[in-house]
């Protein structure tokens, strides 16, 4: 399928490693420019070095705090003026779970973590919204977890959070339509730092990598039997945003293995 990549621009938050960065580097395999943001800038600049590498001069890396709205208009700036003013896809991709019950979680951790999956949407959205809308073709891609629809009362703050954003999202589609298409992906279990860390911190130090992640998916009852790869959800994130999911919007998409159960 052609996915009619070529010439588009698109912009990726969380873009130095893992999901995003398995987007970023899918989209220009695809023959798009790429803007990456993320925090850290050692990943970042890392990540732009890998990608260069794979196609010299069509990547943008700037670091940006998605939490800051300073930052993130300074970045939709810079992409404008690197862009030419138009931007086809935008891919929020920023955030991670917080392991906790009702009982334990603070005032302090239910406010972070509303403000973390909801302000990491709606800053970049509004941001780059007006180079969206330069675009004959734009869309927008959140990632979100199968949380917001099935929630894990060990994650009580982030199913909730996450529930928030998918509603979000949902009524952009709408708002939105018929120019900008807004769609999401609902991730499982995914392979990536914040798994590796709880590898890393696991009790018994003797457990391979490989016997810890496969333990994992059994605990989890994942029917294809494994965690995912972020190229995975990155080939899913890609084909939303892209003009061959010309006649899709509003929708949401599960890479989770089969791990969802609702209907």
């Amino acid at each position: 399928m052609d996915l009619k990549l070529a010439n588009r621009i698109a912009v990726v938050t969380g873009g130095s490693s893992g999901i995003g960065l398995a987007t970023a580097k899918l989209l220009l395999e695809g023959g798009a420019r790429v803007a990456i943001c993320g925090r850290n800038e050692a990943r970042l600049a890392s990540a732009k070095t890998f990608l260069d590498d794979l196609k010299p001069g069509s990547v943008l890396a700037q670091t940006c705090d998605v939490l800051d709205t300073g930052a993130v208009s300074a970045f939709a700036r810079e992409v404008g003026a690197w862009s030419g003013g138009r931007v086809d896809l935008l891919v929020n991709n920023a955030g991670q779970g917080l392991v906790s019950t009702f009982e334990a979680t603070s005032d302090a951790q239910w406010r972070e973590e509303f403000d973390l999956k909801f302000f990491s949407q709606i800053l970049p959205i509004r941001a780059f919204k007006p180079l969206l809308e330069a675009s004959d073709s734009p869309a927008i891609v959140g990632v979100n977890s199968l949380l917001a629809l099935q929630p894990e009362p060990h994650m009580v703050c982030t199913s909730a959070a996450r529930a928030g954003v998918q509603n979000l999202l949902k009524s952009l589609a709408s708002e939105f339509a018929p120019q900008i298409r807004v769609n999401t992906v609902l991730l499982g279990l995914v392979d990536s730092g914040q798994w590796q860390r709880r590898f890393e911190a696991r009790t018994d130090k003797t457990q391979s990598r490989e016997d810890w992640f496969s333990n994992l998916a059994r605990e989890k009852k994942i029917p294809l039997g494994r965690l995912g790869v972020p190229e995975e959800p990155a080939r899913a994130i890609v084909f939303l945003g892209s003009p061959a999911a010309s006649y899709i919007t509003g929708a949401s998409l599960e890479i989770s293995g089969g791990v969802s159960r609702h209907i």
